[in-house]
């Protein structure tokens, strides 16, 4: 068990939510689902909370009810090998979601992630401040990001 993992406060979606998760990211899957008792305050046999892991990494899904929703504030980020893998994992968080800018994506529960190419923090640190500047420049032109066209940014004229 990890000494510290992310606990995610859904309205009744926990278990949906988990499912979906596990189904975008390769060695993922279901640990353990939890469901109220008759003391509540869920309805009895309701799921109270999914534990699930993805890609080696745990996280607990809670139905709490309407009280809290997932704000910008909190993202996780998907470093990606390759075009190919940012476009898949692209497509699939932001189906029923709301794609935004700079690599950002809301799902369909509102949680937002952040796809990015591993190479991207490669290119922004780049001791050269023109080619790091011109690969920002592009990226917030950018809804998914492009590794070819960051590339030709930071390479220049």
């Amino acid at each position: 068990m990890q000494k510290i993992s992310p606990f995610l406060w859904f309205d009744s979606q926990a278990e949906e939510a988990a499912k979906f998760y596990v189904a975008v990211f390769g060695n993922s899957r279901i640990l353990k689902t939890v469901r109220y008792g008759t003391a509540g305050p869920g309805p009895a046999g309701s799921v109270m909370t999914v534990v699930f892991e993805l890609n080696g990494v745990q996280f607990t899904a809670l139905n709490g009810g309407p009280l809290h929703r997932f704000s910008e504030a909190i993202s996780f980020v998907v470093n990606c090998q390759s075009q190919a893998e940012v476009d898949t994992v692209w497509e699939k968080l932001s189906a029923g979601g709301q794609p935004d800018r700079c690599g950002w994506v809301k799902d369909r529960y509102g949680l937002s992630w952040q796809v990015v190419p591993s190479v991207l923090p490669v290119l922004l640190g780049d001791p050269d401040a023109a080619k790091a500047q011109r690969t920002m420049a592009a990226m917030l032109k950018m809804s998914k990001l492009d590794i070819a066209a960051l590339e030709k940014a930071h390479a220049g004229p």
